[in-house]
């Protein structure tokens, strides 16, 4: 109990360590696990490397060091030691990976053993603790929870940047007379689904006069209009050639970023739609979600034919009433795969015969029905040419953008744009 007539004093509270939750934690280090080998060595990628558990132990404590969590005297030490992951505060930095992979945002990698991140007695039994993983060599992945939230907070920060509302159910520019109602109404006309505007079609039948009572006749009835909605399958095609990392700034990591954020808008909005995702390089493949977010770049070169043709395939499986293309690149054609399996490339100019394959595969894209809309994150007047051709040939868009401002061009186009295919 406070006696009375002595004073009280408060202090602004300073959170610790303690206080940081995993979500938070993951907000901290998203750009580090987006990364697309920009930072490692943009001359020389590795589309084969994956984060390790010190590139993870790296991101965290440089998260740390930039939000004002760490100590001085934590720090002091950490920089005085031998190695800094043997100091306080490298053990405070593995305590909270293992955070991480506890609140399910982390998983060992593929044939690695789980927990295991501290050094522990070997053997088995009961009792026993898995042998230690080497930091520098054990990899981890992300689980659906990480690339969930990944996604989340793309699109929050995109969409809430842009000052857009909330986004919904797929509305489009054709009507139809459903349930939903919009508040229109208008003439019955033969194939509407009988939602009958009551008050109108009566107020109708009324002008002619009462007589011996109210008698409806077909041009009396009016009906009630409401958003016809529709299901479309999407293909986002990723180019991760070289020229993405090249040219001083990392191009992959935002188109990355933005793929993420396509994948949690129509998995929670548009539940009835579906998205794949192909990278092209030398060649294409598909990629699933959960190997997205670590996905690096490399080969060298631009197939976009490849691309475009293994797109269509998985677009053929979807039966849908709209299909798309979206394509996200930095740079022209420059190989093709020939009949035999090998890939041709010429990374000089538009080489007539790398256009010409890739031509092809966009007009039977036209002819199957999907609309191929461009995102280019150049403006050579050759590129500019080419994507334009491409888009008058499917009647799609083409954007001409930079990898600061395609998340908002992708994200609220992919509302806005795809509604109108159906009219």
């Amino acid at each position: 109990m406070v006696r009375p007539g002595r004073a009280v004093r408060y202090s602004k509270y300073e959170p610790t360590l303690d206080d940081l939750d995993s979500a938070e934690l993951m907000r901290m280090i998203q750009d580090r696990l987006l990364a697309s080998g920009y930072e490692r060595d943009p001359w020389d990628p590795d589309p084969d490397a994956r984060p390790t558990l010190d590139d993870l132990h790296e991101a965290i404590a440089e998260a740390l060091l930039r939000e004002g969590l760490v100590d001085e005297s934590l720090l002091d030490a950490a920089m005085e030691a031998d190695d800094w992951r043997q100091s306080e505060l490298g053990r405070l930095v593995r305590d909270l990976a293992q955070r991480l992979e506890r609140d399910g945002f982390l998983r060992p990698g593929e044939g690695e053993e789980p927990g295991g991140s501290e050094p522990g007695a070997e053997g088995s039994g009961p009792g026993a603790v898995a042998p230690a993983r080497d930091p520098g060599r054990a990899t981890f992945e992300l689980t659906d929870k990480a690339i969930d939230f990944l996604g989340y907070r793309t699109l929050k920060d995109v969409l809430g940047g842009a000052g857009a509302a909330s986004v919904g159910a797929h509305e489009t520019d054709a009507t139809t007379t459903g349930v939903e109602t919009t508040g229109a109404s208008r003439p019955y006309a033969f194939g509407d689904a009988l939602n009958l505007d009551v008050t109108e079609t009566f107020k109708q039948a009324a002008r002619r006069g009462l007589g011996d009572g109210l008698v409806l006749e077909e041009g009396d009835l009016w009906v009630q209009e409401s958003e016809l909605s529709s299901s479309c399958a999407t293909v986002v095609l990723l180019d991760c050639s070289h020229s993405m990392i090249l040219y001083g700034e990392d191009r992959f990591t935002p188109a990355k970023r933005v793929a993420l954020a396509l994948a949690h808008l129509i998995r929670t909005q548009y539940p009835g739609d579906t998205v794949r995702f192909v990278l092209f390089h030398d060649t294409a493949e598909e990629i699933p979600l959960a190997r997205l977010a670590t996905a690096q770049v490399g080969p060298y070169h631009t197939n976009t034919a490849q691309g475009l043709r293994l797109a269509q395939r998985l677009l053929a499986r979807q039966r849908k009433d709209m299909k798309q293309i979206v394509m996200i690149t930095d740079g022209k054609p420059s190989a093709i795969t020939l009949p035999g399996g090998r890939v041709y490339k010429n990374a000089y100019g538009l080489d007539p015969l790398v256009l010409g394959e890739t031509l092809r595969e966009v007009g039977a894209c036209r002819r199957a029905g999907i609309q191929v809309n461009t995102f280019m994150l150049a403006r050579e007047p050759e590129l500019i040419a080419f994507v334009q051709r491409v888009s008058r040939m499917t009647r799609g868009k083409a954007y001409f953008t930079t990898p600061r401002t395609i998340g908002q061009y992708v994200l609220q186009d992919f509302q806005a744009r795809r509604t109108k295919l159906v009219n």
